[in-house]
């Protein structure tokens, strides 16, 4: 398969797709996959196939079969019907955003959503895998087919990407009882939303961050290491040069001098913040239309969670060994210094 016939009929069937059919797109000629597919490009189909071609170094005939394996994921899990599976009661809700610490702090100057990730003090510690999988699909599925098309229309072009913030505060042995899950999370979004982060950047990294990024930078790819930049800090005079200070991370904000002019920012992992509101709004709305029944009597969304490749796994046991290797020099909580971090 080339490129031109990638981008002008991703669903052709393809008669090199195995002896167990997971590329054939079936006999409707491709159209339920068309329809599959719409919840993924939202109107911008070479953007989003370009996702998937540069995920595989433009490899077509890989690319194209990491996509219809997405599809056959997103069919097999039915998560065109995620946003509108509440997660309830509310209490849990709660639950599931106070040890899982993802929230959405506003947008850089060129659109992009910026979304903040507390990787150092979530607990994952208050709910199933299950819910935690189903919340962390939830807005990336929101992302994608609220926020994305609405920045898109608004700025006149195609915004398909966000970047992340990642706090490194607390982060101490004790992780390493999450990984497992993360590494689930972290695989359902490298198969199937990739290429979705523009930017990662790292701020209050203690040095036990420092010491496995030395290590587990050299098993990434070039693609993915260019993505993240260690800030010193909370690096708050870095981020400001993308974003306004009201989209700033409470969690970049501490030390601010000169900000008392600026409202008390919210906590934006908070289930009180303005984006965790709209987000389980819009969820509850979507089911009360569908007519679904009563949300309370829903359990959680039970997604399959793909096998992590060999990579992965690597990244796994080396971030293990670093940390433990860490624990005993008790360099835990020690800040970095930014001179000694690459980006």
């Amino acid at each position: 398969m080339k490129y031109d016939e990638m981008t002008a009929e991703p669903f052709k069937r393809n008669s090199d797709g195995g002896s167990d059919g997971r590329n054939d797109v079936g006999d409707d000629g491709g159209e339920n996959w068309r329809l599959h597919f719409t919840r993924v490009h939202q109107g911008y189909l070479r953007e989003n196939l370009s996702r998937f071609l540069k995920a595989r170094d433009w490899n077509v005939t890989k690319a194209h079969t990491m996509l219809l394996d997405c599809l056959h994921w997103r069919v097999d899990s039915e998560i065109d019907s995620i946003l509108s599976k509440p997660i309830v009661p509310s209490e849990l809700y709660r639950d599931v955003r106070d040890s899982q610490l993802i929230g959405m702090s506003g947008y850089t100057r060129e659109g992009l959503p910026v979304f903040a990730i507390g990787v150092g003090l979530s607990t994952f510690d208050k709910a199933s895998v299950h819910y935690y999988v189903q919340s962390h699909i939830q807005i990336n599925e929101y992302r994608d087919r609220v926020l994305l098309p609405s920045m898109s229309k608004k700025n006149g072009r195609p915004i398909t990407t966000c970047v992340k913030v990642l706090d490194m505060t607390g982060l101490k042995l004790s992780a390493l009882s999450q990984i497992k899950l993360v590494t689930i999370i972290s695989t359902i979004d490298d198969l199937n939303y990739p290429e979705k982060t523009n930017t990662y950047y790292v701020v209050n990294a203690p040095y036990i961050f420092s010491a496995c990024w030395k290590v587990v930078k050299p098993l990434l790819h070039e693609r993915t290491t260019k993505k993240v930049h260690v800030l010193s800090g909370s690096g708050k005079d870095e981020l400001l040069k993308i974003m306004d200070y009201t989209s700033l991370p409470h969690f970049c904000r501490r030390g601010s001098s000169g900000s008392s002019h600026h409202t008390q920012s919210v906590d934006c992992f908070s289930v009180d913040h303005p984006f965790h509101q709209q987000l389980y709004s819009y969820v509850k709305h979507h089911c009360e239309t569908q007519g679904q029944g009563e949300p309370a009597k829903q359990g959680s969304f039970h997604v399959g969670f793909p096998e992590p490749g060999a990579d992965g796994v690597q990244i796994a046991k080396t971030i293990e060994s670093e940390m433990h290797k860490s624990e005993n020099c008790n360099g835990l909580g020690k800040p970095v210094d930014d001179r000694t971090v690459g980006p």
